[in-house]
């Protein structure tokens, strides 16, 4: 069942891991898929995918998942317990086709220190503002509702990128179907990273006075004065096509 979106996805974990961008503590990853009858499921990876696999599965090993039944209807593993926040997500906003949780490094710097993360490569632009969330119990349902509470008051569209104090990164996107939004969500995932160095290195300089301020495209978006208030720190200019 779903054969296809299980290889995608078994890749999708491997290379997640040996590129560095979660790691053994955890890091859990969702996208949507429809059968020939147009019905609904989460194809999502099993609990322990990174402590017990280390990121090594096998198509088999990625689960075909009922929406809100929780009932498993393809896949050899167990369902993680972060499904309460995926499903929140998924309830959220119908264009969200893939959600992916993971413990990236460099963003997890800007997580756990309580800062907002200053978006400022041209790559990153159009994840927009980047907020670090109250911090709640990893796969606790206080955290899966404190994250959906958040979509929805700020009317977020996607893609977007949440900061969840302490325990990582979460990225919600939009697709074609759920193998081209989880592909999206990758893309993000790995070019925050660098953003998220970028944005500490700017910092240092600063505090060094080598630089005045936050810079991006040329120019000056916010500080660290902004950074201490939770004002938002990215380009807000438009967003041109193109790429390589």
């Amino acid at each position: 069942m779903f054969e296809r979106e299980r290889e995608e996805m078994a890749k999708l974990v491997k290379l997640i891991f040996d590129r560095k961008n979660t790691n053994v503590a955890g890091g859990n990853f969702s996208f949507k898929a429809l059968d020939e009858n147009g019905k609904e499921y989460i194809i999502m990876t099993p609990t322990m995918m990174s402590e017990a696999y280390l990121g090594n599965l096998t198509p088999s090993q990625i689960l075909v998942v009922e929406p809100h039944t929780r009932k498993i209807v393809a896949g050899e593993g167990k369902l993680t317990r972060e499904i309460n926040m995926h499903e929140a997500v998924y309830d959220t906003n119908k264009e969200i086709r893939a959600v992916l949780h993971a413990h990236a490094p460099e963003s997890m710097f800007w997580a756990t220190s309580g800062l907002d993360m200053p978006n400022l490569t041209e790559a990153t632009q159009k994840v927009g503002y980047v907020p670090v969330l109250p911090f709640a119990p990893n796969c606790s349902e206080e955290l899966a509702e404190i994250v959906s509470d958040y979509i929805v008051a700020h009317h977020l569209s996607v893609p977007h990128e949440l900061l969840l104090d302490s325990h990582g990164v979460l990225i919600n996107t939009s697709g074609a179907d759920g193998v081209e939004a989880i592909h999206k969500a990758l893309a993000i995932l790995d070019t925050m990273e660098w953003n998220a160095k970028i944005a500490q290195q700017q910092a240092v300089f600063q505090s060094l006075g080598l630089l005045d301020g936050f810079y991006s495209k040329g120019r000056k978006i916010g500080s660290i004065e902004d950074i201490k208030n939770h004002r938002p720190i990215y380009n807000q200019e438009p967003i041109f096509s193109g790429g390589d």
